[in-house]
């Protein structure tokens, strides 16, 4: 069955990638109105989260976020689909990344880095970055289960020059990067929630006092790899710019969660610059404490 799902789909789409972006956009502003009040695509959760978080906001403003959002998702879909059919100067007409020297200079000291990204814009475009550093980028991803879809997926993701670590197999293969000396820049989706598990740090997160993944920060400290942070803007329909920031020189010389704190204090500015190009699809706020109490 997965392989008949992915065989009767894959041409479509591989036609879809060829379209041109205005025919794309225009097929995105098609299917809107079906997503949002048809299928309703996690309406429940994107409401949620919207009701939930701290941001200034009163209720008819957080539903003129919500369907700005949901005009957003379906735009980054087409925007997904078109990577097959990008070229190396479409891409890099249509995502800037600026800062880049801040990566250059470690690739000159023999280092590797670390870059710390959240869920925002066009967040899957940052794969390539691989056209403006000298090292080899790595993203870490979760595999899809249906395997045929997977391996079409993981080869368009990364046909403008980075790679992808299975998130389970990523400890291995870091080790291994590491014991061979590769000068690498590895990506992590660091705004996501970790699982349950009684170590994990908490911190306020627009108002909500949120468990959140350290390992950019635990592994920069263990292998004393400089931390750095990409934000995301969407400029105009189509067209990004990434801004480098450097979180961590040395991340030794921090106090522990410091680097993270950093991180999540920067994610917060960049979403409340334009809340709808967030992913609030992600159930972000699943496990959450109020005072003492754990709510599920």
């Amino acid at each position: 069955m997965n392989f008949l799902v992915y065989y009767f789909s894959k041409p479509f789409f591989i036609i879809l990638s060829a379209l041109p972006f205005k025919l794309l956009y225009l097929i995105s502003d098609f299917i809107y109105p079906f997503v949002y009040h048809v299928v309703r695509y996690r309406r429940k959760i994107v409401r949620k989260n919207l009701e939930l978080v701290a941001i200034n906001r009163n209720w008819i403003e957080k539903k003129q976020i919500e369907k700005k959002f949901y005009k957003f998702l379906c735009d980054l879909f087409v925007e997904m689909i078109k990577v097959r059919g990008m070229s190396k100067k479409d891409m890099l007409k249509r995502f800037k990344i600026k800062n880049t020297e801040l990566i250059k200079k470690y690739h000159k000291q023999g280092k590797s880095v670390f870059v710390m990204a959240g869920h925002y814009s066009n967040f899957e475009w940052l794969l390539s970055i691989a056209y403006h550093v000298p090292h080899i980028p790595y993203g870490i991803y979760a595999p899809l289960e249906n395997k045929y879809f997977d391996n079409y997926v993981k080869k368009v993701r990364t046909m403008h020059g980075s790679y992808l670590i299975p998130r389970k197999s990523f400890a291995d293969d870091f080790l291994k990067l590491q014991q061979d000396k590769t000068l690498s820049l590895i990506g992590f989706a660091s705004d996501q929630s970790p699982r349950k598990h009684s170590k994990n740090y908490y911190r306020n997160f627009f108002g909500i006092n949120v468990p959140v993944f350290t390992g950019a920060e635990r592994l920069g400290k263990k292998f004393n790899i400089p931390i750095l942070m990409a934000k995301v803007r969407r400029i105009k329909r189509g067209f990004y710019e990434t801004e480098i920031l450097e979180i961590a020189k040395n991340p030794n010389d921090f106090d522990d969660y410091k680097i993270t704190d950093l991180f999540y204090n920067e994610l917060e500015k960049l979403i409340l610059e334009e809340p709808s190009f967030y992913f609030w699809t992600h159930n972000r706020f699943k496990l959450r404490k109020s005072s003492s109490w754990l709510i599920l």
